[in-house]
């Protein structure tokens, strides 16, 4: 009797093509995903703060509270698709950055300095560029601003034209705008020409600082004051009254230490905070891309938070910037 080999019983073909068109599944492989982004509904309108009639200025939205993570999305509009750290390496792929959560608007606070409520100390770090070290091009300065958790809290990039950069160096006006999470601009700082090339003690060529908050709006300065052997300043309001003082080390350019800047009451008695430069090893004595500490206390007034803030700025470009070598024949 001839043996019957039993055999599976056939397939229908549309499933043998399912097999034969099944997935990649070598770990490799990335996976196919399939975005689909569907907008939602406008959020709710948040009245204007007390003290500022006619809401908030052109250009700003009303404050939402951002996410915790928030990325940096590449020009274009396109939806960024972020792969598993480590997993699908791609040069373009937008970093993940932690942001500080938005607070709620506060009564006679200007819009977005919010922030600055809740904090005593800032973290200034100024962004580093080789390529000014490589080819002597000044470009525009970038800084990250964060709090004592490494959150971000704002943004500042110089808004300056490349001629003006390169011909007046550490010199140069600038404007120095700061956004916040939802890249609203919330503050500018403008810096006027002023040349001290004629006379130090000459009223009209000590160093000045206007801060804008929320921009078009002055909310005070930051005036030179001239002195043999240290930097003073003096932090107005937006009458050019003295309110504050900042008095800085005989030596700017210590070597291995710390720069301190002390903020002192009008009569030098009380200490009110502190811009501290710090000393980054390497980066501080051969790079341009300074680190700054600021301290004020908690329940000061947010405005004389924001001329603090904008002090540290002056006192960077005065003392801390390095201009590219340029190459002699």
């Amino acid at each position: 009797m001839e043996s019957v080999i039993p055999t599976a019983p056939e397939q229908p073909a549309d499933e043998k093509d399912n097999q034969i068109k099944s997935p990649d599944q070598r770990p490799d492989a990335p996976p196919d995903y399939n975005s689909h982004f569907v907008p939602g509904p406008p959020g709710p309108a948040v009245p204007a703060p007390a003290g500022y009639a006619g809401g908030f200025p052109m250009g700003y939205n009303s404050p939402q509270q951002p996410g915790t993570f928030f990325p940096y999305q590449p020009a274009g509009g396109a939806h960024p698709i972020q792969y598993q750290p480590g997993k699908y390496h791609m040069s373009n792929q937008p970093v993940s950055v932690t942001w500080m959560p938005g607070p709620p608007p506060i009564p006679n606070c200007p819009p977005g300095l919010e922030y600055l409520t809740q904090l005593d100390t800032i973290h200034v770090l100024q962004h580093f560029e080789p390529l000014e070290m490589i080819t002597s091009f000044e470009t525009n300065n970038g800084y990250d601003i964060k709090n004592n958790l490494d959150q971000m809290v704002y943004i500042v990039n110089e808004d300056t034209d490349d001629f003006t950069r390169n011909a007046y160096r550490t010199l140069r006006p600038f404007v120095l705008r700061v956004t916040d999470c939802m890249g609203r601009e919330i503050m500018t700082m403008q810096r006027p020409f002023r040349c001290t090339c004629c006379c130090f003690c000459c009223p009209s060529t000590r160093q000045e600082l206007e801060v804008q908050c929320p921009p078009g709006v002055t909310i005070g300065f930051v005036a030179e004051h001239w002195n043999l052997c240290r930097a003073v300043y003096s932090v107005q309001n937006e009458k050019k009254e003295n309110v504050m003082r900042v008095r800085g080390p005989c030596s700017t350019y210590g070597c291995g230490s710390d720069s301190v800047f002390e903020v002192k009451s009008l009569d030098g008695v009380s200490n009110i905070g502190s811009i501290i430069r710090k000393w980054n090893g390497l980066l501080s004595a051969m790079g341009d891309a300074d680190q700054f500490e600021i301290h004020f206390p908690l329940d000061m007034d947010v405005k004389m938070k924001a001329m603090i803030f904008g002090a540290c700025f002056l006192i960077d470009f005065m003392y801390f910037e390095r201009s590219p070598r340029r190459s002699s024949r």
